[in-house]
């Protein structure tokens, strides 16, 4: 029985998550600020049935779902492979299906190239607010795809 192959210098240990941080941040805490004053206006407005509170309220609550669901993107990554979470899909991708991971200049996200000949979008790794730390992530997602895949893996990155 052969020992695995010894782990680059670099890689990280797994499972690890790569995810906006920033963004997830901002996001929540632009959904629960909005939250509260709409609710404080709804509890303030003396002209306003109970009916109409509810609505108020109940619109806040639609108003921090949509931003929860759009935080919610993140790539975790294990020793068989990544689960991708998007904003409402989640996909488990095998290390082998992932041929090369890009995230090029001007891309508001990385894109993986699968085995099937489709790409798909892992918006857990965005250059938006953060993009040094998207890039090195990036970088650190093709490494694992090279170390654990078996495909021609790269990152294209001009910027």
């Amino acid at each position: 029985m052969s020992a695995p192959a010894p782990r680059p210098p670099g890689l990280p240990a797994l499972p690890a998550t790569f995810r906006p941080t920033l963004t997830r941040v901002v996001l929540l805490a632009v959904g629960a600020a909005m939250f509260v004053v709409i609710t404080a206006v709804a509890m303030i407005l003396e002209n306003l049935s109970a009916g109409e509170r509810t609505s108020f309220v109940f619109v806040a609550l639609l108003f921090f779902g949509v931003l929860a669901l759009l935080s919610r993107p993140r790539i975790t990554a294990d020793e068989a492979g990544i689960t991708v979470v998007n904003i409402t899909r989640t996909r488990r991708l095998v290390w082998a299906e992932i041929l090369r991971v890009n995230l090029r200049a001007g891309d508001p996200w990385v894109f993986l190239d699968l085995s099937d000949g489709t790409s798909m979008p892992a918006l857990g790794i965005q250059p938006g607010i953060a993009r040094e730390r998207a890039i090195r992530d990036a970088r650190t997602l093709r490494a694992l795809a090279e170390f654990h895949g078996t495909g021609v893996n790269g990152v294209t990155e001009n910027g």
